[in-house]
């Protein structure tokens, strides 16, 4: 079977950042005129007030300090509370794909490749900016790629999801070299209006090139041990908007059109989910979670990281063994636990052991088991 590695990464950071204090500033003041609109129903009992956030609720809450977005203003303004885009013409690069393009150039150099040596591209994100044509193709003609290119969704698990799906294309021999790319737009599917969920996310996108390793030329290789993928329903996690709701004769800007969750379920059924994955996966190749260096976790909340790697291993650990980019990009879904790898793993040295994790709606759970060469 051919061994296949991982041999270049890229990250696409927007240039706007929101910091909690101003993300606080703009919820405020948004519901003082949600209060005063509808004062009468509120002191009739008939509507509830809406309460303030604060930046410690915010950072107590997630551990989430700042986050990037590709455009602050309209998130800002509180008669808005959502990203103004401008649209574009069909024949311009789509945002999304504008983004991937970035990212991907990234890895590419980092593979010492260049977009005609891939022969599949992969577009894996929470959410895709069109239903088709896929946004992978586009990316696939903005590289110069050929072969094919296909988009997949698995929430915040996409990431894990298509390096599997890569890894096999390669060991298979269907492909060579692929490349997979995360554009994740989360500032345009967070609901902004929720005290509950308004400080979640931010935009980044994430790109990752897999080989076969006697085809590698990169300083940095990393050889994929092994992948493991599960999911097991549940609606803690969920977002219905799509192409059937304008046939539903219902609001189109309705709450359940935009991201929504049960976080304590979410927390109380996860954490031992993805460390029993972990630990599964580890045992199938001959491991023990203790043997692991380091571990790039999905990045969705402080205290849920900390808790699984708890139970990993049967102690508390920092950010050596499992490095935060949290605070600073807050929840990135699929990228997170990518942007982890790609900014904490040069410093391994050849032998060590990482594990690369997300997990996420569906519910997802996706492990890389990796090797530096």
């Amino acid at each position: 079977m051919t061994r296949v590695v991982i041999s270049g990464t890229g990250l696409f950071r927007p240039p706007h950042v929101i910091s909690n204090a101003e993300l606080v500033a703009a919820y405020n003041r948004y519901a003082e005129l949600q209060n005063e609109q509808h004062a009468a129903a509120i002191a009739a009992g008939e509507r509830q007030a809406m309460v303030p956030s604060s930046v410690e609720f915010i950072e107590k809450a997630s551990g989430i300090k700042q986050r990037y977005v590709l455009e602050k203003d309209g998130p800002l303004d509180p008669t808005r509370m959502y990203p103004r885009f401008a649209p574009r013409a069909d024949d311009e690069l789509s945002l999304m794909a504008e983004i991937a393009v970035d990212a991907a150039q990234q890895a590419l150099a980092a593979a010492g490749k260049t977009g005609a040596d891939v022969d599949m591209v992969i577009c894996a994100a929470s959410n895709m900016q069109r239903a088709y044509p896929a946004m992978a193709i586009e990316v696939q003609q903005a590289i110069g790629a050929g072969g094919f290119g296909f988009d997949m969704n698995v929430a915040c698990s996409s990431a894990t999801f298509g390096l599997e799906q890569a890894v096999n294309a390669v060991k298979s021999g269907s492909a060579k070299c692929v490349l997979m790319v995360n554009p994740e737009i989360t500032s345009a599917h967070i609901e902004w209006r929720d005290r509950d969920c308004h400080f979640i996310f931010g935009d980044v996108c994430t790109a990752v090139v897999v080989e076969a390793a006697d085809t590698a030329t990169a300083d940095q290789q990393w050889d994929v041990l092994g992948t493991r993928l599960a999911t097991k329903f549940s609606n803690a996690i969920r977002n219905n908007f799509g192409f059937m709701n304008s046939c539903e004769d219902g609001d189109p800007d309705a709450r359940d059109k935009k991201f929504r969750q049960e976080g304590r379920r979410v927390f109380k059924e996860v954490v031992p989910m993805a460390a029993a994955h972990i630990e599964a996966h580890l045992t199938a190749l001959g491991h023990e979670s203790t043997d692991v260096r380091r571990y790039w976790l999905h990045q969705a909340n402080l205290g849920m990281n900390q808790l699984v790697l708890k139970k990993l291993v049967n102690r508390e650990v920092g950010a050596d063994i499992a490095p935060l980019i949290l605070d600073e990009y807050a929840n990135t879904a699929s990228a997170g636990s990518i942007i982890a790898f790609h900014e904490h793993s040069a410093d391994l040295a050849s032998g060590d052991l990482g594990v690369i994790c997300s997990f996420g709606a569906g519910y997802s759970i996706g492990s890389v088991v990796v090797r530096k060469r």
